[in-house]
Formats: C-alpha cells, structure tokens, sequence
C-alpha cells in the first residue's frame, strides 16, 4: 500500500510538471520508477501505459481551457504515432545513451535561445493565434519526438516544446497544450508497440493504475496554470527547466565529481531564480 501511495504521487508530480512545462511526465517519472530496480523497458512500457490515461486527462483539461493549436496536433500525431511505435518495437536493440548527450547539448541551446527569446525579445503583441506547422517541419519533428518517446522512457515534450518554442511569435501557452493533447496518441502507439514486443508479462498493473490516478488528479490544475500563467512567464520557466534538465544528462555524461555537480546545478537554479525575478520585473516596468 505505501508503494502505492508514493507511485501516485510519483504520477501526480511528473503530470503536474508535464502539463503546465509540456515536458518531463517520462523524464520525471522514468528516473524514479528505476530507483525500484525496474528493467528500462518495463519502465517504458509502463509509464506509456499510465500516458494512455494521463495524456487522455492533460488533453481534454487543455481543451476546456483554449491551451491547444488543433491544427498543429493533427500534423504531429501521424508521424510521431509512427516514430513512437518503431521505437518501442526496437527498444533492447537501440544503442539510445550513445546519442543522448549530442541531442541534451541541442536542446540546451534551444533552451538558453527559449529563455533569452521571452526575457528580453518578448512581444505580447506579436504572439500568434497559430503555431503556422507546416508539414515539412512537423513530420521530422514527429518521427524524432515519438522514436525518442519510446526508447527513453520520455522524449516528446523535451523535444517538441523547445523546438516550437523557439519558432517566432509560437505563444507558450499554446506550445504546452498543443504538444501535451499530441502526447495521447503518442502513448497509444508506444504502448501497442511494447506489447507486441514485450507482451503483457513484467507490467505491474498496480504500479500503473497508481501511476494513472496521480496523472489524472494533476492534469486539470496543470492546465489551469497554463491558462492563468502570463506566457513571458511561462516561457521562462520552460526555458529554465530545459537547461536544468539537459544539463543534468550532460553532466552525469561526463563524469564530474559531486562537488563540482551541486555548484553547477546551485549555479543553474540562481540564473533560473533572477531570471524569473528579471521578467516579473520588467513585465511591471513594461505596464506602468
């Protein structure tokens, strides 16, 4: 029972911070799932398998509050459908923490583009109603994503957001609600694809149902935050978190010593901290 408990938490906090940064529910989730001792591909096929719920959750609570570009959806969920269930077919055979380190060095320029875009080249004016997703950036966009999902246990939302975000005048509010709605279909093709693969055996359909509950009680006040959240603010704080976490991967890459690792990270989370105290500020100087 005590397992339980913490699981749900595990899949309240992973949603919480997924639906209102659109990214990090595998991230958070899969890092703590293998603190149990779980082998990485039933860590997969079971956080997949919460999303199918969560994901269902996050996107219709998205939904109710106009968070979503739905045009952008449809263009994602073909290919990243397509992506996620290869990827899940070929998990045991894909060499995933050889790359790993090239595509976090990526997403950390995106993310230090992201957090300098809306702290100081930040327009309310010149967000769009539209993400404008044609189909020759989405279909890449989607198979990378989705294959990615699948084989790392979580990979949409680290990819997706900051690619988008970093397209001019893409509204953050927007960017989360359309990437976590997308993220359904996602989990759909993912989980299939573990179940031809792996079957039903070595799921914990305890672990999971837990995992679900958590996510479902998180997804609504995500979305919420995303609605109320003033988006200078909110693409700050993707930002931030886009370089925490990709830091993170790089860092343990290379094999620095612990004291090094907790000045970095403090390092990190000050600039993270005076960033959102510098857009607070100047969103104020901007109204008066």
């Amino acid at each position: 029972m005590r397992k339980l408990i913490i699981f749900a938490f595990i899949g309240f906090l992973a949603q919480l911070i997924d639906g209102a940064l659109g990214m990090a529910y595998g991230v958070t989730s899969s890092s703590l799932l293998l603190m149990f001792g779980m082998a990485p591909a039933i860590v997969s096929a079971s956080i997949h398998l919460a999303e199918v719920v969560t994901t269902a959750a996050s996107g219709a609570s998205h939904i109710k509050f106009g968070n979503v570009d739905r045009q952008a959806v449809l263009k994602l969920i073909i290919p990243g459908s397509i992506g996620a269930f290869t990827g899940a077919c070929f998990l045991s055979a894909l060499p995933g923490d050889v790359v790993k380190p090239y595509i976090s060095l990526f997403l950390l320029l995106l993310g230090l583009y992201v957090l300098f875009r809306f702290l100081f080249k930040f327009h309310p004016s010149s967000e769009k109603k539209s993400l404008n997703l044609s189909r020759k950036q989405s279909i890449p966009l989607g198979l990378i994503a989705g294959f990615a999902d699948a084989t790392g246990g979580g990979g949409w939302g680290p990819l997706t957001t900051p690619i988008l975000l970093s397209k001019k005048g893409a509204s953050a509010r927007k960017v989360v609600g359309t990437v976590d709605t997308s993220e359904f279909a996602i989990a759909i093709s993912a989980t299939l694809g573990f179940l031809i693969s792996l079957g039903w055996e070595g799921v914990n359909w305890l672990w999971v149902i837990a995992l679900m509950l958590g996510g479902i009680l998180a997804a609504p006040i995500a979305a919420w935050l995303v609605q109320k959240l003033p988006s200078y603010l909110l693409g700050v704080l993707v930002g931030g978190f886009i370089i925490l976490t990709n830091s993170h991967t790089l860092l343990t890459f290379l094999s620095i010593s612990n004291l090094w690792l907790a000045i970095i990270y403090l390092v990190i989370l000050i600039g993270w901290v005076v960033s959102i105290i510098f857009a607070l500020r100047n969103h104020k100087k901007s109204v008066n």
